[in-house]
């Protein structure tokens, strides 16, 4: 039964119950995934995934093929990128008229894959996405769901685990003890500014004020950089579960999602997340049933470079131009509205449920020292 037609999720058990459901019912199909990102897009992949869909209709396999629209995979210019799971087979160019031979190979575990569709490497052709060269070599944590789950359905998301990090943080953990832990982690701001993620937290929560704010920055102004949209477009639950964490952190009931004008594929994702969310009680009021209680909006920039600035971007979400302020005010303890608010970035937030679920000592082990 799909989530639309099933009641708000009403506490961290059944939140759990829900996602081990979800996982047994797993694996009893092939899932053909399709690149929908804005890269794959651009190369036809809408035509592709309809193309799918009317293959497996006219082969009669519904019940054993699924064909899944999933965010960017990361490898742009071989798209539209397909991966058949659970073999893991990756696909590059993959064009409409593809499709049937796809399906026809997925339906079977031991057939072989489509020979002319395989990336090659030294000569050599590379069955499986993991040991593709450019997958082989990555360790994705923010990114670790895209191309795995489809970012307009919720289900995928909870079956991987999601929310579960926020089911913890409200009812196991202390917004003392979230705050620790991010510290510990090491989680710097990843839109290059690098301030520690903790320190920020815990100086806002310390901060005078019965109401405060969270913010993810969705600007992403720099030319070439496409990080933050690959996330909000392929996983976007990542983000609003990472905010609601920090918002128990810091005690705020109000977050802002600030997006560029450009980001048409990003903005309309979330709103769909959003909307999810709150039917399921992952978001609004009474959260999971534990009295905690936090909702997100989404503002649109008008694709103003310096709106990418904290204070700036501020100043744009309160209505008025957006201009950089002094650096001597800090924003954590005066910020949107004059009210003490922690700035984030798309990607910084995406990490916060994976250190949640995994410990901060796993994500501080990761890379150099």
């Amino acid at each position: 039964m799909s989530l639309a037609t099933e009641q708000r999720i009403e506490s961290p058990q059944a939140l759990r119950r829900l996602a081990d459901s979800l996982k047994a019912g797993a694996g009893r199909q092939a899932i053909v995934s399709v690149c929908l990102g804005t890269g794959c897009a651009a190369h036809g992949a809408g035509e592709l995934y309809a193309a799918f869909q009317e293959a497996v209709r006219e082969l009669g396999v519904q019940e054993s093929v699924q064909v899944k629209r999933t965010g960017c995979h990361g490898f742009c210019e071989l798209g539209p990128v397909v991966v058949v799971r659970p073999r893991g087979v990756f696909y590059k160019g993959v064009a409409p008229e593809d499709a049937a031979d796809v399906i026809r190979s997925a339906m079977d575990p031991d057939a072989a894959p489509v020979e002319r569709l395989l990336y090659e490497a030294d000569g050599q052709r590379v069955v499986l996405e993991d040991e593709v060269p450019f997958y082989k070599r990555q360790q994705r944590i923010a990114l670790r769901l895209n191309g795995v789950i489809d970012p307009l359905n919720i289900e995928d998301y909870i079956r991987e685990g999601g929310y579960g990090a926020l089911a913890e943080a409200l009812t196991q953990q202390t917004p003392e003890s979230i705050i620790e832990q991010i510290s510990a982690s090491g989680l710097r701001g990843r839109g290059g500014g690098g301030y520690p993620t903790g320190r920020k937290w815990a100086s806002c929560r310390k901060a005078h004020g019965d109401v405060k704010y969270v913010i993810c920055n969705g600007d992403e102004g720099d030319p070439g950089a496409f990080m933050d949209r690959s996330i909000m477009e392929a996983n976007p639950h990542a983000v609003l579960e990472g905010m609601t964490i920090g918002s128990y952190a810091i005690g705020a009931h109000q977050g802002f999602i600030y997006v560029r004008q450009e980001y048409p594929l990003a903005v309309s994702t979330l709103r769909t997340a959003l909307k999810q969310s709150r039917e399921r009680g992952l978001l609004g009021r009474d959260i999971l049933g534990t009295g905690w209680s936090f909702d997100i909006e989404i503002v649109r920039g008008g694709g103003a470079f310096v709106c990418g600035e904290s204070t700036a971007l501020m100043a744009s979400l309160e209505g008025r131009v957006g201009e950089p302020r002094a650096k001597h005010i800090h924003t954590v303890e005066s910020g949107l509205w004059e009210k003490p608010t922690t700035l984030n970035n798309v990607e910084t937030w995406a990490n916060v449920p994976v250190i949640i679920a995994r410990g901060a000592e796993w994500f501080a082990s990761i890379g150099s020292e």
